[in-house]
């Protein structure tokens, strides 16, 4: 016998959105919560991801925001605007140049004006900025790879693959989403 959502009856998870959709089906025993299991585990891990904070950048007294945004400029390799930086990691523009004003302060990123126009403001990592990155980046990644050891390396593939899959359809259709 299946339920709902696809899974066999009974399949029970020990976890915490296992248990919410426990207390779900009680309430309503016909509801498929197949999305809210997919969801609320996607945003729970993404929470507590959240909570421990990158240990390798918390040395290095560096939020995952702040890191993102170093992050920008060196793979991009050149000069962006705030805008841009906005773009490529999903943040406000406020957001972006309140980071700006701290990394800059830190004497990790530099701002020159446009010559063209005065509104534009062009940010790049100075030298600090990118031996800091580029100090930390394998650290970060030995860091994210540890926190994934207890998914076998096919299930790591697999995982990437769907959240691909996943990912790419709502960039696709956001904006259908939201209307």
């Amino acid at each position: 016998m299946t339920a709902p959502n696809g899974r066999p009856a009974g399949a029970t998870r020990n976890d915490t959105v296992a248990a919410v959709v426990r207390q779900w089906q009680t309430v309503h025993p016909g509801l498929d919560t197949g999305p809210m299991e997919i969801i609320g585990r996607v945003n729970r891990c993404a929470a507590l991801l959240q909570q421990a904070e990158d240990a390798p950048l918390r040395r290095a007294g560096l939020s995952r925001p702040e890191f993102d945004l170093l992050g920008a400029l060196r793979r991009t390799g050149h000069e962006l605007t705030p805008g841009d930086l906005a773009r490529e990691t999903f943040s406000s523009g406020a957001a972006v140049t309140k980071r700006l004003k701290q990394l800059t302060e830190r004497g990790l990123v530099e701002r020159r004006g446009d010559t063209r126009d005065r509104r534009v403001a062009h940010v790049r990592l100075t030298h600090a900025g990118r031996d800091l990155v580029d100090g930390i980046l394998p650290e970060q990644l030995a860091y994210e790879t540890s926190v994934l050891s207890v998914l076998p390396p096919e299930a790591q593939d697999e995982l990437a693959a769907r959240l691909g899959d996943l990912l790419g359809q709502l960039e696709g259709s956001l904006g259908a989403l939201r209307a």
